[in-house]
């Protein structure tokens, strides 16, 4: 029996498993029947997803989530009509890995997107997960353990999936629900082999060169002997040699079309983004730098390595390379929005809001752009035109606290109190101090009437913090993030 070829060993807390087992025990303790059914895989799925969620170990970058599901969907596409909608998540982990729970949800890790080499290998794990769905692999499985629980079912695949080795897995099977169980919750030869000849045709269909599943695997053989810091699955999975040469039949025989290594494109600018979540940043620029000799007019890596100099505080060569870049690309939205925020970070404001105006006529929807044209004009004096930006804007996507702040005084300036309390309210919540959030919204309830939207508002707001006050923060909360 393999396992999934993609669910390598996780690095994650082994508080966090805990957390999801027990959560996902105490929530149903209804048998699972021989025919495990489509409700349960969604029910299963979508407990699995909320508990990632509550305990943030989801990326939520709206440049990076676009780009997982537009690759994804687009593989969608070229399956048959599924039974479930399919959602397609990056969790915030250094480690090599990518699985599928049931009801549809599709999860890479953000350690597997830095790795890849081109869009085609990230396209052939997101296939072979897209397979595994359709064909129901897991519900197989399940179905054949007639008087396994669906909690434990739950807590079975917590193991398999967030386990893997160490500590991990001395934190799952320390549950005696997980541990107590014959269950194996492991793909048998038959489905991997009918998960990869159905995603290297979907691969195919999509318009992907099909190699790009099996290269993927072959960077993963060479982790095996070149690197101790990457957890490995082939050190407790057999198999992958047979596997391997089983994909290499199926392009010599059934996909001998070669396709497109990229459709979306702007791969090397994701990574760029998710290696600055986890990475320092002088490291992340000393790597593009030695790929910018290598390919001196690479559009991305000229991006990516304007950003992060921009992080390091190398603001006159970020700047050059920013215009380098959107030189050989002045249509492309985000060289020239990140342009405009380097702009204003080094406090050249006009200059920020010249090329941010710029980035939203390229693309007018966009939040970051939105916010910082925003702080610009506050910057110049112009409230009204920041203002203008801001009511644009879903506040309750809004997770950086100092952009709150902004707001608030940007409302305060151009005179309208009620506004300004609440954002300010809504600063001092993010950064949990309660006190000061609840005065704001108080003197801006005095302001309006109760019965208004913004009198409901406000104190369906002074309520929940009142609670939260009183009772603490839900399990899982942590402090405000934001660029």
């Amino acid at each position: 029996e393999d396992t999934d070829v993609f669910a390598f060993p996780r690095i994650l807390s082994p508080l966090l498993t805990g957390i999801l087992v027990l959560a996902m025990i105490a929530s149903s303790a209804a048998p699972a029947r021989a025919s495990f059914t489509f409700e349960d895989e969604q029910k299963l799925g979508k407990e699995f997803y909320e508990k990632l969620e509550t305990n943030k170990l989801l990326i939520h970058d709206p440049r990076v989530d676009r780009y997982i599901s537009d690759i994804g969907n687009r593989i969608v596409k070229q399956s048959p009509v599924s039974i479930f909608e399919f959602r397609f998540s990056v969790i915030d982990s250094n480690a090599i890995n990518a699985f599928a729970t049931p009801g549809g949800y599709v999860y890479l890790n953000r350690g597997l997107i830095t790795l890849v080499e081109d869009e085609s290998e990230l396209a052939g794990v997101l296939a072979h997960e897209i397979a595994h769905v359709n064909a129901r692999h897991i519900a197989d499985i399940i179905a054949k353990s007639q008087k396994v629980s669906i909690a434990t079912v739950a807590a079975v695949l917590a193991g398999a999936f967030l386990g893997g080795g160490g500590d991990l897995s001395a934190a799952v099977t320390s549950f005696s629900v997980a541990a107590g169980t014959s269950m194996n919750l492991s793909y048998s030869r038959q489905h991997e082999e009918e998960a990869d000849r159905i995603g290297m045709a979907y691969l195919a269909d999509t318009g992907y060169d099909p190699k790009g599943m099996l290269d993927f695997l072959r960077i993963m053989r060479r982790y095996q002997f070149y690197s101790n810091s990457i957890p490995s699955y082939f050190l407790t999975h057999p198999g992958t040699d047979e596997r391997i040469r089983y994909l290499d039949g199926l392009l010599q025989t059934t996909h001998t079309r070669k396709g497109r290594e990229s459709i979306i494109g702007n791969l090397k600018r994701i990574q760029v983004s998710l290696l600055l979540r986890s990475r320092n940043p002088e490291a992340v620029t000393k790597e593009l730098a030695e790929e910018l000799k290598k390919n001196p007019n690479d559009v991305d890596i000229l991006y990516g390595l304007a950003v992060s100099q921009e992080r390091t505080g190398a603001v006159a060569a970020s700047l050059e390379n920013f215009h380098r870049a959107i030189g050989l690309a002045p249509q492309d939205e985000d060289i020239v929005r990140e342009l405009g925020i380097a702009y204003f970070k080094s406090g050249k404001t006009r200059e920020a809001v010249t090329y941010l105006n710029r980035a939203l006529s390229l693309d007018d929807d966009n939040p970051q752009t939105i916010l910082y044209l925003g702080r610009a004009y506050s910057a110049l004096g112009d409230y009204r035109a920041a203002i203008a930006l801001y009511a644009r804007l879903d506040v309750t996507q809004i997770e950086d606290p100092e952009l709150l702040y902004n707001m608030a005084v940007a409302y305060g300036k151009a005179n309208q109190p009620v506004e300004s309390h609440y954002y300010f309210a809504l600063h001092f919540k993010k950064k949990n101090k309660w006190d000061s959030a609840l005065f704001h919204f108080k003197e801006a309830l005095k302001l309006v009437p109760e019965q208004s939207d913004w009198g409901r508002r406000i104190a369906k707001e002074i309520e929940e913090l009142s609670k939260t006050k009183k009772d603490g923060p839900p399990p899982g909360s942590r402090g405000p993030l934001g660029r």
